[in-house]
């Protein structure tokens, strides 16, 4: 039903992109309750070109430019609009815009002092770490108050279960594209445009998706750490500065930065 429902998708792609943008203007308010240090670079939201749209997926983010004062860009895909379910938006919108893509790497670019491939390097582990991080932010955002997209974030969380399985089915256990097709279809609501083309990514880029879910497990793991080790004290805006005041870092990197943060504290 979720998959079909006429009520869960926009007949027109200019509403769809207002949608969009209505989600990032509810979220933006919210954001200094969660950090303290913001980025200065404006983000907006535009349609993946048409010419790109049939092979590429449901959203992704492109970085700006501070320097040319060139905004942040997160592009939405408007192509077969039957198979974007309103659903999702929320919790696509934490990953690609804020406070996920755009907020981590935008503060990386502005960072000073630093040498550049931290400001615009990435680490796989660590940038889309903080992506699957950020959906889990919705609640503290004001977010996923409709029970339908509630269940888009959990059918996200579904979606990353399901690639881990994917992912080493065809780069280690010899999987044809076909089975992993037939294992997303049956244990997911992703729609079939969706699924084809995640498939597909997965075939072309061994271990993205394992690299996802290490990143989101360290920052997750570090988290809890930090509010067992400093109680009432733990502040979530000063954890989130400190996960990515120095860009994107390896995860023991970043293990090592925050425990010392943690011990820091403890100290004063």
């Amino acid at each position: 039903m979720l998959r079909t429902e006429p009520r869960f998708f926009y007949t027109d792609s200019a509403t769809l992109v207002r949608a969009y943008r209505d989600i990032t203007k509810r979220i933006d308010p919210e954001l200094p309750k969660l950090f303290g240090r913001l980025p200065r670079l404006t983000y907006g939201v535009s349609t993946i070109p048409s010419y790109a749209a049939p092979s590429q997926t449901t959203a992704y983010y492109q970085p700006g430019a501070p320097a040319a004062h060139r905004a942040g860009q997160f592009f939405v895909n408007t192509y077969k609009l039957d198979s974007r379910p309103i659903w999702e938006m929320e919790v696509l919108t934490t990953h690609e815009a804020v406070p996920g893509h755009h907020l981590q790497i935008a503060i990386a670019q502005e960072l000073e002092g630093v040498p550049d491939f931290r400001r615009y390097g990435g680490y796989t582990a660590f940038v889309e770490g903080w992506g699957l991080y950020s959906e889990s932010l919705g609640p503290e955002l004001g977010l996923y108050k409709d029970p339908y997209s509630k269940f888009g974030q959990l059918t996200y969380e579904m979606w990353r279960a399901i690639r881990l399985v994917i992912d080493t089915g065809i780069h280690s256990l010899g999987w044809t594209r076909q089975q992993a097709i037939d294992y997303f279809k049956a244990n997911s609501a992703k729609t079939e445009q969706d699924i084809v083309q995640e498939v597909d990514r997965y075939i072309v880029m061994p271990a993205q998706a394992l690299a996802y879910k290490s990143g989101e497990l360290e920052i997750k793991a570090l988290r809890r750490y930090a509010e067992q080790e400093l109680g009432p004290r733990f502040d979530i805006r000063a954890f989130h500065d400190q996960v990515l005041s120095q860009g994107a870092l390896p995860l023991d990197v970043l293990d090592t930065r925050v425990r010392a943060w943690v011990a820091a504290q403890k100290a004063q």
